[in-house]
């Protein structure tokens, strides 16, 4: 009877553990894309007319 119990109680926590896992993802996706916006925007609100992001080669 003890053991239906446990397995229940590990699959909560495993979509728990799921849940909070794909939370952080998107959080800190978020937080990249609006760290982003936010230099492109102090860029353009500075008066310069080229605020393209220049990336090095490789």
């Amino acid at each position: 009877m003890g053991d239906s119990d446990e397995g229940g109680s590990r699959r909560g926590a495993l979509i728990g553990l799921l849940i909070a896992a794909v939370m952080l993802a998107v959080g800190l996706w978020l937080a990249h894309d609006l760290t982003a916006a936010s230099k492109m925007q102090d860029c353009v609100m500075s008066g310069r007319t080229n605020c393209n992001v220049i990336e090095p080669d490789r």
